[in-house]
Order: structure tokens, then sequence, then C-alpha cells
């Protein structure tokens, strides 16, 4: 079976406190989008022998893979073990803060739980999804948006009737999550970069881990500012703990062009796509009463 492994964008991200667990206490919004990878998976039947393979040959292959993880959890949550197939056919890229590996995992488990008669409650999906990383869970349900608390991984369905064409825009270098959460509680703003929530029909779009990532990568920062000083922005922000930074336009063909100046802007080395967010209907693609003074700064 072939399934399509959506991204995702963070339209905002509160860091509350940090836990005795060693995590930190969010509250998020994560919507699809139309961008996706490809998973291909299947049953070969009895035995144990598991063929992962990928379009990108960055990716590691090996039990690291949060696929590989996905598909050793339902064996131990199933106790059925069998010998699989699995292809990542990648488009999104990694260490992107777009969830790229967290939808791979989901995509498997639900695979694997479907090609082998559906062993396992939807309710036990999404507890071994919130094993394996804190956004997989958000992926394992039927809804273009969902909010996210505990460390991300407690998700419940989001109404998000709008369809908004964003360009993505990632450098040439991964952020690890790990790193710009620990750097989080020391962290401090950057002169002149804006940081404060940005007002906008769906919620305040705002992320609190720009404050340390912004820090180090002060590529980041400068195309944050970079953006918003664009006609065809209605606003910008970093997803989850980057590197990729994203731009909300009114309609495609603004983000088309807008991609097309930050080819100019950043250069022939960051990985730059136009698509749009998985939520609302064709009357409502181009944000039908969003105009850009609804976008402002608290």
């Amino acid at each position: 079976m072939t399934f399509h492994s959506p991204a995702k964008i963070n339209l905002w991200l509160r860091i509350l406190r940090k836990r005795e667990d060693g995590f930190h206490e969010v509250q998020t919004r994560l919507c699809r989008l139309a961008l996706g990878d490809t998973v291909e998976v299947e049953h070969l039947g009895a035995g144990s022998s598991v063929k992962l393979t990928c379009s990108d040959a960055s990716v590691p292959l090996d039990e690291s893979n949060l696929a590989m993880k996905a598909l050793r959890a339902f064996e131990g949550r199933s106790g059925r073990t069998a010998s699989w197939r699995i292809h990542l056919e990648k488009k999104i890229p990694a260490g992107a803060g777009l969830g790229g590996g967290s939808g791979n995992a989901a995509t498997v488990l639900r695979a694997c739980n479907e090609l082998a008669g559906a062993p396992l409650s939807q309710a036990e999906l999404m507890e071994l999804g919130a094993q394996i990383g804190s956004d997989v869970p958000c992926f394992l349900l039927d809804t273009p948006a969902a909010d996210g608390a505990g460390r991300g991984e407690q998700v419940t369905p989001a109404e998000f009737p709008w369809q908004l064409p964003v360009v993505l825009i990632k450098p040439p270098f991964p952020i690890p999550t790990p790193w710009a959460y620990k750097r989080w509680a020391g962290s401090q703003e950057l002169p002149g970069v804006l940081y404060a929530p940005q007002i906008c029909p769906w919620g305040e779009m705002m992320n609190d881990l720009e404050r340390p990532v912004f820090e180090k990568y002060l590529l980041l920062p400068s195309l944050k500012t970079w953006l918003l000083d664009q006609p065809e922005t209605r606003a910008a922000l970093m997803s989850g703990s980057g590197s990729t930074m994203f731009a909300v336009t009114e309609t495609p063909a603004q983000a088309a062009a807008l991609a097309e100046k930050a080819r100019e802007y950043v250069g022939e080395t960051a990985w730059i796509q136009a698509t749009q967010t998985a939520g609302g209907s064709a009357s409502q693609s181009a944000c039908s009463d969003f105009e850009q003074n609804d976008v402002v700064a608290k």
C-alpha cells in the first residue's frame, strides 16, 4: 500500500516551563501541509526480515529511523512479527521542523496495523505514537490541524477552515530539537527582530524557540525580518525548532512569487517550496476576509 505522509508547520509554539522529566510543557498548534512524503509499506508474510529503503541517502536506515521504531513498537504491542518492505520517498527535508520523520512513523504505524488486520485500536496507536515522538500522535488524527499539550504529545483535533498558501524556506543546516529546548531558558531576544505574537484570524502566531535558535543561527532572524518586509507576506515564523522559516500569503500566486524572490535572497543552497495548508475549501483558499492589516504584532 502507498500512503501520503504530510509535513506540518507550527502556527504557534509556547513553552510554559521545564518539567521534572526533563521535557518542556508546551502549547502548540500543528497544521498539516499538502506537501508530504510518500511511504510504501508491503506485508511480505511470515518471517522477521525488514527492508527499509529511502530516496534520501542522508536518512539512516537502521533502528534509529523513526519509521523502524514505529514498526518495532507495533510488533511489540501487537505481538505479531512478519516480514516487511518499507520505502520512504522523501520530499520533506530532515532537521527542518516540518515533522517529516514523525509523519513517516505515524504512517508506518497505521499502515502496519491496517495490513495486519487492525489488531490495535486507535487509542493504542496514539499511545505508541507518543512513545516514539512528541509530534507523532498529531499525524495519527484525521484532521487538518491539532492542538498539542504536555510535551506536545497530548493532541486534540482543531477546527481549521482556512487553506493558507505558505512558502517554506530551509537553509542548508538542520537544528537538533533537544539543543533548541535546552537553550530556551537562558536565551535572549535580539534587538530589531519581531518575536511578539502576530495576530491572525486563526490565532496568535509566535514561537518561543525562535529566541534560542536566532541567537546562534543569525541567518534565520534576518530571513524572518526580510519575509515580513515583503508585500506578499501576511505572517512569518519559524516552524518547530527550525531550521525552516515559513511565510503565509493571501494567494497561491503570491506564494509562488515570494518563493522566487526568496531563492534570490537566500541563495541556491536553501530548500524552498511553495505549498498550502491541508484545511479549508476553495472558497477560503485565499483567506477571503484576511487583509494585510489583520496581522499585527501584539
